[in-house]
């Protein structure tokens, strides 16, 4: 694939960017609104991969008009979709910010990975998803249905959900 931009900077979105970077793709996209993480992730992938065409780009899963800028200048095949608050005891505490990032984040990825002719997204998603007992576990299932939803419908971007364990760091 051409191009593939995971929210890059968090601990899964760092380990799956280091792992693209490894496959040798056309250009890696990396997305997060952290400018410290993007940062870090960035100069390591340019350290390892140095011939690696690769862009950081700072944006918000939340704003639609930067997913959509940025889908529609790089044309992605692939996006892995790994943005979201999955600290259980912050997203408790702070359930609105966990809500509008793991589900409208969700929404907003999805809307735009379709309008954009991406092929696949892959939501990155926990297994507190499964009978879910909190407020990100109950954000995470839902973010999973829009996209069940969304591939259900058959349309030409196909949707694939991960569901992680306990991530160390995470």
């Amino acid at each position: 694939p051409s191009t593939r931009p995971p929210t890059a900077g968090g601990t899964i979105g760092a380990e799956l960017s280091r792992q693209i970077a490894a496959l040798d793709p056309e250009r890696l996209v990396l997305l997060d609104n952290g400018e410290h993480a993007l940062y870090q992730i960035d100069l390591e992938c340019g350290e390892r991969w140095p011939e690696l065409p690769r862009v950081a780009v700072l944006g918000d899963v939340r704003d639609r008009e930067r997913i959509d800028q940025v889908l529609r200048r790089e044309r992605p095949e692939l996006v892995f979709h790994a943005a979201a608050f999955k600290h259980l005891p912050l997203v408790e505490s702070n359930p609105n910010e966990g809500v509008l990032t793991n589900v409208l984040g969700t929404a907003r990825v999805a809307e735009a990975c379709e309008r954009h002719g991406v092929g696949t997204m892959v939501l990155i998603s926990t297994d507190k998803a499964v009978n879910p007992t909190s407020v990100m576990g109950a954000s995470k299932r839902v973010a999973e249905m829009i996209c069940q939803g969304r591939n259900l419908r058959g349309g030409a971007t196909r949707f694939v959900t991960v569901r992680f364990g306990n991530v160390l760091g995470s």
